[in-house]
């Protein structure tokens, strides 16, 4: 991690127009951007906007009954992202093909709806592919759909609760030694691989260079875990890394990719599902409603701590 997180007392320092305009500048140069300082000046106010706007609906969502949660915190974690993407792209928004969601999901749901089995389809356009490409460099294929199973599978402050109500592990803590994070044997087991068949599959998912110990099988922290297509996830709960025990086709997804899709599907159900989102809220009946309310708790905390990460890269 690059510093350490105190929630949002950490993003103070954005709270001065001429900070943010510096910090920018920084940002843009280390880009190689024409005219960094120029740009920096013009996106400083936007910036500062974003970050503010962001965190105030965060705040709200923290105050608001969980009928309301999802809407708040899914436009909340928009904000932040275009502050992220403006330290990276200062033409942003150049057309109006990147203001739209860039994801839908079924209007009317089915008969006897299960919030597990409900998908999200990926769009060639909009927030969630601009973002994916400007932000981590990920590429998607128009079209893609994804279950909100596949998606809690890959939060891991999740794990215990998917013990508890459905008898499995979702992850595997990783021990760390010194700047190494230990792969144990039981993962190798699980993805049916040999230490150096599980080698060359890691490297070729996660978008930066990888170093392995040489003693046994670990993976050096030097590099911003954060930062590109990685299948290790923090667990910010107990300030420790774990790795999935479930290859689906997203799980290298970067966390912040997992939490909008997430919180997309739970605002429009929110918004559009009235019936359905008022009976889970107030009946309980299965173990959607303790996975929801968990991950809106969770996403709460973690969505500004990987902006944070993102914002301090370097």
């Amino acid at each position: 991690m690059s510093m350490k997180y105190k929630g949002w007392s950490s993003f103070s320092c954005f709270s001065s127009a001429e900070y943010c305009q510096t910090f920018l500048k920084k940002c843009y140069q280390r880009s190689n951007i024409k005219n960094p300082e120029q740009k920096s000046y013009e996106n400083g106010y936007a910036f500062l906007y974003y970050l503010e706007h962001g965190q105030i609906y965060y705040e709200q969502a923290d105050k608001s009954p969980i009928i309301l949660k999802p809407i708040l915190l899914f436009y909340g974690l928009v904000h932040l992202i275009k502050a992220c993407i403006l330290t990276v792209d200062p033409a942003y928004p150049e057309t109006t093909a990147v203001l739209a969601h860039g994801v839908s999901t079924r209007k009317r749901k089915k008969q006897n709806y299960d919030f597990f089995h409900d998908e999200v389809k990926l769009q060639k356009n909009g927030l969630f592919p601009f973002m994916s490409d400007v932000l981590f460099h990920m590429k998607h294929m128009e079209g893609d759909k994804v279950m909100m199973e596949e998606l809690l599978q890959l939060i891991p402050e999740l794990d215990e609760l998917f013990y508890i109500l459905l008898g499995k592990r979702t992850f595997k803590k990783l021990k760390k030694e010194g700047d190494i994070l230990i792969i144990p044997e039981e993962i190798l087991d699980q993805y049916h691989m040999t230490e150096n068949r599980f080698k060359d599959f890691l490297a070729s998912k996660i978008k930066k260079q990888v170093e392995f110990s040489n003693e046994r099988l670990g993976v050096k922290l030097g590099l911003n875990m954060f930062m590109g297509s990685s299948p290790l996830k923090y667990n910010l709960e107990d300030k420790e890394w774990y790795f999935p025990l479930y290859k689906s086709n997203f799980f290298n997804y970067p966390e912040l990719l997992i939490h909008y899709l997430l919180l997309y599907n739970l605002g429009m159900i929110a918004r559009y599902e009235t019936e359905w989102w008022s009976e889970l809220t107030k009946m309980k009946p299965n173990h959607d409603y303790p996975f929801i309310d968990s991950f809106l708790q969770i996403t709460l905390e973690k969505g500004p701590f990987l902006i944070y990460q993102y914002l301090m890269r370097s």
